[in-house]
């Protein structure tokens, strides 16, 4: 890898951030969610705020894996097909069932799949080892006679233990199911209902409002006049939101008139845990988003040694819990920018207002396919498509290219002190796939 000094680009009184340092600011100032209690269902991606332990056992009690008859080994032993051992049915058990027969020597009963394994029974045999309790001796259709026999006879012997769930084979009581932080998905949420857990305390998962702006916005479907392009950035960021585990709302295509975005905020600070903007953070004339923030207060704008995605912002506007307010993320406004700011800065907040551990995207090693060139002082991200331990560049380096944006899986890193690649060395890869 070709290097040079970084030369840096800062301009006299003004400070230029490094990824690291914008980063660890932005998640210096937020913190998971305060936890709450919510129904099962209402629980789905959240993270768990405690952990979980077992009241009782699961299974709470002995039953039955099969449906067949409950018995005792010793009245099985020798039984073949030819020789069967013929025992009285003393009786019949269903699933849910409260009052049990026992099983004394030479009896069974007559079970199903689930219910409660009666006293003095040690297995049970399946209704295929059996004559089903026809009585004629001939194969049946196991437990479907609707006159059950008094007898039934076993062609097989049966083992200890055999086909008996035991109370306590799953989970014991006192014990830990889960642990906080786990994201609940739906075997977690069925295995709190197992255990009788109607409602559990979690991280909710972060209300998240994305606005784009800019007046030559055009909702998609909508027809575009000269000027005008169709709103791209809200489905992205929203969609991206949502992929990280937040409640997001999109608000597209916000003009660029100061009174229309401060009115547009106001609604939208009542449902927002975050707010995210794309558009109006450089310097251009019409850049509203700069104006509307400096009336709120607390929202720093700042250029950062990265490309793309230079002009960043980050603050807190109106009053949130304790009057800090919301915090909120201004990400520029080229697609392909706006899009990479999210995962580098977005994504980690989701994240960690969720209360997950693993904020950030997983970064690996990878062997760079071709040769690539890159501003000394910044830091690039490349799009990129990474597959067994190499990566190749997709598309060029343009902010605007979308098209080569959806083609990728991953970002190539070159460090703010490398000017160039060479085909075949070794480069950080950030992995976009879940």
């Amino acid at each position: 890898m070709s290097r040079q000094d970084a030369c840096g680009t800062e301009t006299p009184g003004h400070r230029h951030w490094t990824v690291d340092e914008h980063l660890a600011d932005v998640l210096a100032q937020v913190a998971p969610l305060p936890a709450i209690e919510l129904q099962l269902l209402d629980a789905q991606d959240c993270r768990l705020a405690e952990d979980v332990v077992a009241a009782g056992d699961l299974p709470p009690f002995d039953n039955s894996s099969m449906d067949g008859y409950a018995v005792r080994t010793a009245d099985t032993i020798g039984a073949t097909e030819r020789y069967p051992s013929v025992l009285t049915v003393v009786g019949e058990i269903a699933a849910g069932a409260g009052e049990l027969p026992k099983v004394g020597p030479g009896q069974a009963a007559r079970i199903m799949t689930g219910a409660p394994v009666p006293p003095g029974a040690e297995a049970v045999a399946p209704v295929e080892w059996t004559d089903g309790g026809s009585g004629t001796g001939q194969a049946a259709d196991a437990m479907s006679a609707a006159q059950p026999s008094t007898e039934v006879r076993v062609r097989q012997e049966v083992r200890e233990g055999e086909h008996i769930r035991r109370r306590g084979s799953d989970v014991r009581a006192g014990s830990t199911v889960l642990t906080a932080g786990t994201r609940l998905g739906p075997t977690q949420l069925g295995l709190l209902a197992a255990i009788g857990r109607g409602e559990v305390r979690v991280r909710p998962r972060p209300r998240v409002v994305v606005l784009s702006t800019g007046s030559e916005l055009v909702q998609p479907g909508e027809p575009v006049g000269p000027g005008q392009i169709w709103d791209s950035n809200s489905f992205t960021l929203t969609a991206a939101a949502q992929a990280a585990g937040a409640i997001a709302y999109r608000v597209g295509g916000v003009r660029d008139e100061a009174a229309v975005l401060r009115g547009v905020l106001e609604d939208q600070l009542g449902r927002a845990d975050l707010i995210v903007t794309s558009g109006g953070v450089s310097v251009g004339a019409y850049d509203v988003v700069k104006e509307v923030f400096a009336d709120y207060g607390g929202v720093d704008f700042r250029k950062l040694r990265m490309q793309p995605g230079k002009p960043q912002g980050f603050g807190r506007i109106g009053a949130g819990d304790g009057g800090a307010g919301i915090p909120l993320l201004a990400l520029p406004g080229n697609p392909v920018s706006a899009y990479i700011s999210f995962e580098l800065f977005v994504r980690p907040v989701i994240r960690t207002m969720l209360g997950a551990s693993d904020v950030h995207r997983p970064v690996v090693r990878a062997v760079c396919t071709a040769d690539l060139r890159s501003p000394a002082g910044r830091r690039q991200f490349l799009r990129g498509w990474y597959a067994e331990g190499t990566v190749a560049p997709v598309g060029g380096a343009d902010s605007h290219l979308v098209g080569a944006l959806a083609r990728a899986n991953c970002l190539i890193t070159v460090p703010e002190d490398a000017v160039a690649v060479t085909a075949g060395e070794a480069v950080d890869v950030v992995l976009l796939t879940d």
